[in-house]
């Protein structure tokens, strides 16, 4: 149990990702995060990544998919058009969360949000490459609503990691104490060892030890 306890703490200690889903809901004249997270299924890969965002625009029934913004192994930068200054990158230096932040929401920024992520694997010659995109359809309301089932979520969650951290520390309390309990078990069977060799001893050589030869 104590080493599985252990495998678990440093398993917490490393970055860990998990893809979650983007929220669809934004508010006019706030700040909008579009949640885009792609996962390397194994940590100690270092592709080169490339992330684009595209936008396509719900209003007056038009449909061009404009570019509005990309990433280029590290450098990020908002192009110009309609977001132009208003987007913050928001993801990961590993890139493996490559969100971004809307900063003053429109009523033009309703529309459908595309993030592509390419990355290419370098083996020597051979240079294989994955793509992933993620659609995020944004609704601009002028107030926030009232959800409910996210407000449960987020107390669900917090239940969770308090009943988690009591878990964890109740086992460290019980790993010590049975590390404690080992260790005064082996100094008593030392100590009873030494009185067994101490008895097998004859008595006479206990009352007359062996005196030192000298010449």
């Amino acid at each position: 149990m104590c080493e599985i306890l252990l495998l678990f703490l440093v398993h917490l200690s490393r970055p860990v990702c998990v893809d979650v889903a983007s929220d669809t809901e934004a508010v006019l004249g706030s700040s909008m995060k579009l949640t885009c997270i792609s996962c390397l299924k194994r940590e100690e890969l270092k592709p080169n990544t490339n992330v684009n965002w595209y936008f396509t625009s719900s209003e007056n029934n038009t449909y061009d998919r404009i570019h509005i913004f990309e990433s280029n192994k590290g450098d990020s930068q908002s192009l110009d058009g309609p977001f132009k200054d208003r987007l913050i990158w928001n993801g990961s230096k590993d890139l493996q969360d490559v969100s971004l932040l809307i900063l003053h929401v429109t009523e033009s920024d309703r529309g459908i949000y595309e993030c592509h992520v390419n990355r290419t694997f370098e083996f020597g010659t051979y240079t294989p490459y994955t793509v992933t995109k993620k659609n995020i359809t944004l609704t601009v309301k002028e107030k926030a609503s009232n959800d409910t089932t996210a407000i449960y979520s987020e107390i669900m969650m917090y239940v969770l990691l308090v009943f988690l951290t009591l878990w964890l520390l109740v086992e460290m309390v019980y790993c010590y104490r049975k590390i404690s309990k080992s260790d005064e078990q082996a100094v008593r069977q030392r100590a009873r060892l030494k009185r067994t060799n101490y008895l097998a001893v004859p008595s006479e050589q206990k009352d007359n030890p062996v005196a030192p030869v000298t010449e």
